[in-house]
């Protein structure tokens, strides 16, 4: 989110602090990564053991993140809002003694025919040590920021950035810190525009930091078995696939008016839908303060310059164009993200969204996206459809009486049988259950990430000893599915794909759709 109207000029004193960093980076950097153990002494931790890091939008996700992440070393923190982000903050506070109140009770009994009461006391006990090194360790040394350039110009012991602000500034901040030879954390969805992922997948090839998008069930174990049952045939040849969620349902508004006064008398309006939608903008415009602690202009960033107004910040910014990119950017990169995994789906040759009316600000109450992907290799062509707002498929009759999770789930049509699992690839279960229960789990192809645990699988991975799982290069492809979606609701039309030049071919201003001009200033 951070960011201010004008880039400052580089005075020659922070020009020079940057170049000696990359160069340290490049040099000393890389003979202290490799310091042993034993030439420290006893009781020291060598430098390949920790990182350094920085998280940008911390009042949000960006909190649980830094929670995950509290056995590294927090060196420095920013955020456009203070008041909102210190607030989080200061949860922590109750948040801690209730976890450790839920840990030292017994188990909850479930009630009879009701499925097991879930809670993971393994992982309850490393998130409360988490929140308590957060809080008693990092809050209170970590230096603070509102401008994420401010922060990189002045603090040159940044190894590692997290990136959890609003969509339209994770690529501005993200490409700054690879710029500078950080490894990043990039929340989803990886980008606002297309462009854009395609920058930051070319950034990482170039720059070889360690890079991973914020879909945390591409490291869990269900998930993987997931994509397992798929590449192993379980359901023979996939032609077809179904993936919905709830959002933005009590989530965050969308479909509505910006705010707005009238701009005509309201008693010549008339009560159709254009009347009616007036009377909504005139209801919400008003004169709001913004808060002593925000930033706004440092949360627009790269955006187009609008009014503040509380609909739009905190949170509420994913309904709005200028900012987020709707259901399908909070919850395609946890639920598309294992049938492009499993299938190699690679980027579609058409996309169609229908919605409820689309206003070009707000996002759409409810969606449906139909992508058609290519056949690759021996694999036959898929149709993927998406659907938002309390849009479901059809129930697949070997359900029997269980009905579809309302939340959000995948349905994959074979051949042979059909896949069905919720959201992140948890609990993936065959169709038939007669099916399921003759194949068995499918073998284990595919590594495993150790505790399940994404942010700490990025750590190790900065410091070279093991792989990100979901690297820019694979997450971008994911974000750029998912918003062609985007991208086919703003036309209007059924949109080709020449995924190849990252074209549209048959609506030429669609491909205006694929970039945005940076605000004045942020070019």
């Amino acid at each position: 989110m951070p960011g201010v109207e004008r880039e400052q000029p580089m005075n020659k004193k922070s020009d020079m602090s940057r170049r000696k960093f990359l160069t340290s980076v490049t040099t000393g950097g890389a003979a202290m990564a490799i310091v042993p153990r034993h030439v420290l002494g006893r009781g020291f931790t060598p430098p390949s053991d920790i990182l350094n890091i920085a998280g940008v939008g911390v009042g949000g996700m960006g909190r649980a993140n830094l929670i995950n992440l509290a056995s590294q070393n927090i060196v420095a923190l920013c955020d456009v809002d203070w008041g909102y982000a210190g607030k989080a903050f200061d949860r922590l506070d109750t948040e801690i003694p209730n976890l450790q109140k839920r840990l030292d009770q017994p188990d909850a009994q479930s009630a009879p025919g009701q499925p097991p009461v879930e809670f993971d006391r393994v992982k309850a006990q490393a998130r409360l040590a988490g929140m308590i090194r957060l809080k008693n360790d990092h809050w209170p040394k970590a230096k603070r920021y509102q401008d994420f350039r401010e922060m990189f110009d002045k603090q040159t012991d940044i190894d590692a950035v997290l990136v959890a602000t609003s969509d339209h500034m994770h690529a501005p901040i993200a490409l700054a810190a690879m710029a500078l030879g950080k490894h990043v954390y990039v929340q989803k969805p990886l980008s606002w525009s297309i462009d854009e992922a395609r920058q930051l997948a070319r950034r990482a090839r170039e720059t070889k930091v360690a890079t991973q998008m914020g879909n945390q069930g591409h490291s869990l174990n269900d998930a993987r078995t997931t994509v397992e049952y798929i590449q192993a045939g379980a359901i023979g040849d996939v032609r077809e696939v179904h993936i919905w969620t709830n959002r933005p349902l009590g989530f965050w508004p969308q479909g509505v008016p910006r705010p707005e006064p009238l701009k005509e008398p309201a008693d010549t309006l008339r009560w159709n839908g254009p009347g009616v939608n007036a009377r909504l903008a005139a209801a919400m415009a008003g004169d709001y303060p913004v808060p002593d602690k925000l930033s706004w202009d440092l949360f627009l960033g790269v955006g187009p310059h609008v009014d503040y107004h509380p609909i739009y910040h905190p949170f509420n910014w994913r309904g709005w164009s200028d900012w987020g990119v709707g259901a399908i950017g909070d919850m395609g990169a946890h639920l598309m993200d294992h049938s492009m995994w499993a299938l190699n789906l690679g980027l579609p040759s058409t996309v169609e969204t229908v919605s409820t009316p689309f206003n070009g600000v707000s996002y759409p109450h409810a969606t449906q996206t139909f992508y058609e992907f290519p056949a690759r290799d021996s694999m036959p062509p898929v149709k993927l459809t998406w659907y938002d707002g309390g849009l479901m498929p059809n129930k697949p009759e070997e359900l029997g009486d269980e009905d579809l999770n309302k939340g959000g789930g995948a349905l994959l049509i074979g051949s042979k049988g059909k896949l069905l699992h919720d959201t992140y690839g948890v609990k993936p279960r065959l169709l038939p259950k007669s099916l399921h229960d003759s194949y068995g789990k499918p073998a284990q192809k595919l590594p495993r990430i150790e505790n399940e645990d994404h942010e700490m699988n990025w750590v190790n991975a900065a410091k070279g000893n093991t792989a990100t799982s979901c690297p820019f290069e694979y997450a971008a492809r994911l974000t750029e599915v998912m918003l062609l979606g985007v991208v086919a609701l703003r036309a209007g039309k059924k949109i080709n794909y020449d995924g190849r030049n990252m074209r549209v071919t048959n609506v030429a201003q669609a491909n205006d759709f694929l970039r945005r001009e940076y605000r004045q200033g942020w070019a």
